[in-house]
């Protein structure tokens, strides 16, 4: 069993019959719908409805039969359960690489609890070494909030589809990921100068958000708390 299916299915421990659960995006998230979708088809947990953080991961719940719902309706959720591209001391997070940062940061601050899951390979001492952070911006002018984010000490990198195509969220934005050399020693402080500036939706650091992280590795699982 790989680290991402084995903390996939260990995260199905903290849920509860009746929960509305926040349905994460990516790779190491759809382990844990698989397991969700298992645990709910054989009555483990009932009662249970999804609120997904992309088209993907919707698309994927509906096709494993997982109840869904909106934060319309459910406005607020009582866990959500996502993977990370890179995790710091605090449970500071990148996210993103999988263009949903924008609507998975939503559902996880609608939610009265996060947990992170993920593969050791994505702990870190600083963040900004491992992944470059994904910045969500906007079509129009996208070129000027490149340069702005140029002159905060990274180098940005219009994400493209494998046919050279422009990456277009869930939204209808552009995503620029951003890499910064010696990592991001002040998240908190680059976090508010890029959404200061107009053009920019928002970014992947995920400060004071999660509170718990499921961490696996060949052997086991451990946890993390923030």
């Amino acid at each position: 069993m790989s680290p991402k299916q084995r903390v996939g299915e260990a995260c199905i421990q903290h849920l509860k019959s009746g929960m509305v659960v926040g349905l994460g995006t990516g790779s190491t998230a759809d382990f844990f719908l698989q397991s969700l979708a298992t645990a709910i088809k054989s009555g483990q947990l009932t009662d249970i409805k999804g609120i997904p953080t992309s088209r993907k991961s919707e698309q994927r719940a509906i096709h494993l039969g997982i109840p869904l719902t909106t934060l319309a309706e459910c406005p607020l959720i009582d866990v959500t359960i996502d993977g990370a591209d890179e995790i710091a001391p605090g449970l500071k997070l990148v996210k993103g690489l999988g263009g949903a940062l924008l609507r998975e940061k939503v559902v996880a601050q609608n939610s009265r609890k996060m947990i992170v899951i993920a593969d050791a390979g994505k702990e870190s001492a600083m963040l900004g070494t491992k992944s470059p952070l994904p910045v969500e911006v906007v079509q129009f002018a996208h070129e000027a909030s490149a340069r702005y984010l140029q002159s905060l000490g990274c180098e940005p990198s219009l994400r493209k589809n494998a046919d050279g195509s422009i990456f277009i969220t869930d939204n209808g934005n552009y995503t620029y990921d951003c890499r910064f050399a010696n990592g991001i020693a002040d998240p908190e402080a680059l976090q508010g100068k890029v959404l200061d500036r107009a053009g920019i939706v928002d970014t992947g650091l995920f400060l004071g958000i999660a509170s718990l992280a499921l961490i696996a590795d060949d052997a086991a699982v451990r946890e993390r708390a923030g």
